[in-house]
């Protein structure tokens, strides 16, 4: 909105060449153009992946935390997910702390 208010503020009149105007409004859609196209479309897209991922868990799957951590899925809640780690330990996380299946890490790096 801001941005619209900006391009209706600017001087309606050119300089000597004349449409100075017209090009700085187009010029500026074309940086959001590439703005999004470059940068807000493909997070949005994968914002979209890792929650399905998440929706997906199932019990007994190797996973990832975003800290590092590597676990098998125990147990789900609703929000928490309950990993088994090295030696047995438990550790309940919220499911956004589930950054990717483990799996899929072992295969990327065998490549």
């Amino acid at each position: 909105m801001e941005l619209l208010n900006i391009l209706l503020m600017a001087p309606a009149g050119g300089d000597a060449k004349g449409g100075s105007g017209f090009s700085s409004l187009i010029f500026l859609v074309v940086i959001f153009v590439v703005f999004y196209f470059f940068f807000i479309r493909p997070q949005v897209k994968r914002t979209k992946e890792q929650k399905k991922y998440r929706e997906n868990l199932q019990k007994g799957q190797k996973i990832i935390t975003i800290g590092g951590i590597h676990g098998r899925i125990v147990e789900l809640q609703e929000t928490t997910v309950t990993i088994e780690v090295e030696g047995g330990v438990r550790l309940r996380l919220e499911k956004s702390a589930v950054a990717a299946d483990a799996q899929d890490q072992l295969g990327s790096e065998a490549k």
